[in-house]
């Protein structure tokens, strides 16, 4: 650089959401951006750059799951919320999608899949404990791989292929997120399932998972929410907060996705999106929770959600908590 240079400018930093705090002492930060919708669709609160594009990795789930209907398969159900899940890998799960594969023809070797755990400690202990390993059907998405799989079955389509970003189904995709999110998708991506995956800003997250729980009844964004809502264990599993929260506040839509993203649609339209820049998934929990009680969430669930201890030995020596 020449001493006319100007130097290059530096973007902020994304403010702080969540702050560790150990014995009294603030050890660490987690910087993020956050929108609330009010009921209406307006933005009520903001931090940071919600219109930024971010990858929602599974949050995009409900919309992959609203695809394959369009696609013509028929689902409901357990089935169609496992459709939209990141499944903890329990039993029930795997059952299930070994239920749905056997019903359209297909296999786990069909899969793609990569060979994994159960998502959930406790469930990972006992699948280890019985002798099994990685497995294509354990993976947390292989209910949607399984929905996939079977869409290109109903239309004939070409399963070696059905996670070419350019397959039809995939296309199809990209259109119910773009639609949902009222805006175009600004990247294109692979996930870590290696499904296509499609970059939309924060807002374009709320205002998708606001006009699932809003949409005409028997569309199929609809029966995406109210299967889903039904059926929370299915999207994630016993032990998890999704669960918790759609199993506690009625008419809830929520789910996470990696790298600590978040989205929720209460039944009234009210909205919420965020995601943690480090993909710290610890500070999801209390980031969550206090913004259902920004939304007006008013329940014993949001309190579960967003305790989030530290430990020293065994004895609690601090906690994760919200910053706003």
């Amino acid at each position: 650089m020449t001493s006319t240079d100007a130097p290059a400018a530096i973007a902020p930093a994304p403010p702080v959401l969540a702050e560790v705090v150990r014995s009294g002492f603030t050890e660490g930060h987690h910087r993020g951006s956050l929108v609330l919708l009010a009921a209406d669709g307006s933005v009520q609160y903001a931090l940071g750059d919600p219109a930024a594009p971010v990858f929602p990795r599974s949050s995009n789930k409900p919309m992959q799951a609203a695809a394959i209907l369009r696609a013509g398969l028929e689902l409901s159900g357990e089935r169609l919320a496992l459709a939209a899940a990141s499944h903890s890998g329990e039993p029930f799960h795997l059952e299930l999608v070994a239920t749905m594969l056997a019903e359209h023809g297909l296999s786990a070797d069909d899969l793609q899949t990569p060979p994994d755990l159960p998502l959930d400690p406790v469930a990972a202990e006992a699948y280890l404990a019985a002798g099994n390993v990685r497995e294509r059907i354990t993976m947390n998405c292989s209910g949607k791989h399984a929905a996939m799989l079977a869409a290109c079955v109903r239309n004939g389509w070409d399963t070696a292929s059905y996670l070419d970003p350019a397959h039809p189904l995939q296309l199809l995709v990209g259109q119910v997120v773009a639609e949902a999110a009222g805006e175009p998708v600004a990247s294109l991506g692979t996930d870590g399932c290696g499904a296509p995956l499609m970059a939309i800003g924060l807002t374009g997250l709320a205002r998708a998972f606001r006009s699932f729980v809003l949409a005409e009844p028997g569309s199929a964004e609809r029966r995406v929410a109210d299967a889903v809502r039904a059926h929370p264990e299915y999207v994630a599993g016993t032990r998890r907060p999704d669960t918790w929260l759609m199993s506690e506040v009625p008419g809830t839509l929520s789910k996470m996705g990696a790298e600590a993203v978040q989205a929720v649609a209460l039944a009234d339209g009210r909205a919420l999106a965020f995601k943690i820049d480090d993909g710290s998934t610890r500070a999801l929990g209390p980031v969550l929770a206090r913004a259902l009680e920004l939304l007006g969430v008013d329940a014993p669930v949001v309190a579960r959600i967003g305790r989030a201890p530290l430990l020293g030995g065994a004895a609690e020596v601090g906690e994760i908590r919200a910053t706003f």
